[in-house]
């Protein structure tokens, strides 16, 4: 399928149902952080970049399926970019509810809160999990980079005030870089702000993969729990999660224990890959494949064919769709 990935095993949200509004980078945003790659359209305004009636379809048909509602825990709303810039995101997560799925997810930037009709079409999702890496202007910048139509200022108000409206489940995920937004008058400044915000969950995380801009570098896990343990002091109702936390920052889950021959997933794995670099222990966590060594031996000939590339970051080798 085009636009539906998975099911996959999250740590955050079970096994999950992927839909990825875009089939590029449309955003408002060009995080130095991004796995994804550059941002293609760098833009603040709201269009129909996909057909809506394919991502339906999509959706109808995986539902269609017998077995399939019982497999997934979550459908997770995303994109690869920003999803709010879908002028019918309302109308698939409308549709969606119809389908009737255990929970609903929408990953998010946050960036386009301040419009009403944003908050609006969101406010049917179970989680909403959006990100605030700076509440200063500079660090902002520099992280994020924005498109020349933002305004800090404006998205701060916009998520203050959909997490004061927004009756489901709100979990801010702040993303820290080496050097970049993470001093103490950065974190003092993402405290106030969240301050004034409803939260049921705050999510922590470093550069845990590899990053569009080679200067974006993680935290060291002491300074990350340092962080931790300040917000977990100010915010002492609402809980605290470090997600790129020393062990492999892959998704982790239950579900099925029985081994997949790899063949028979292949054409998934690709397509998880164009979302994200992987590595071989990410790839086996989500599909049960034997191993890590199993799936190694079975995409060596894409690494070989130049289909497929790794990647060295850290002490972690990714695969990626070689460009």
């Amino acid at each position: 399928m085009k636009y539906i990935f998975g099911p996959v095993n999250s740590r955050r949200l079970g096994r999950s149902l992927g839909v990825d509004l875009f089939t590029e980078k449309i955003c408002t945003l060009n995080c130095i952080y991004c796995e994804v790659g550059p941002t293609a359209q760098l833009t603040c305004k709201r269009g129909k970049y996909t057909p809506t009636e394919e991502i339906v379809a999509e959706l109808d048909a995986f539902f269609s399926g017998p077995d399939n509602r019982a497999d997934i825990d979550t459908v997770t709303v995303t994109a690869s970019g920003e999803p709010t810039l879908h002028v019918d995101l309302g109308k698939i997560l409308s549709f969606l509810r119809t389908l009737a799925p255990p929970r609903i997810a929408l990953l998010t930037n946050g960036t386009t809160f301040d419009d009403p009709q944003v908050r609006q079409e969101v406010a049917c999702a179970d989680v909403v999990i959006p990100s605030l890496d700076s509440a200063l202007p500079a660090s902002f910048r520099k992280i994020d980079r924005p498109a020349g139509c933002l305004e800090l200022a404006r998205v701060i108000e916009g998520l203050v005030t959909f997490s004061l409206e927004f009756t489901g489940q709100l979990w801010l995920e702040i993303l820290f870089a080496r050097g970049i937004n993470d001093s103490d008058d950065d974190v003092s400044a993402l405290a106030e702000v969240m301050a004034r915000m409803r939260l049921d969950r705050i999510q922590i995380n470093t550069v845990a993969r590899p990053p569009l801009e080679s200067f974006a570098q993680p935290l060291a896990e002491s300074r990350l729990r340092e962080i931790g343990c300040f917000f977990q002091n100010r915010f002492a109702d609402v809980p605290v999660d470090l997600l790129a936390q020393g062990a492999p920052t892959a998704d982790e889950g239950g579900g099925r224990q029985h081994v997949e021959p790899v063949d028979d997933r292949l054409a998934e794995i690709i397509e998880m890959l164009r979302r994200r670099p992987c590595t071989a222990a990410d790839i086996n966590k989500t599909f049960h494949l034997g191993g890590p060594e199993k799936v190694e031996q079975s995409l060596a000939p894409f690494v070989r064919s130049g289909q497929l590339r790794l990647r060295q970051y850290g002490d972690r080798k990714y695969y990626q769709i070689q460009e």
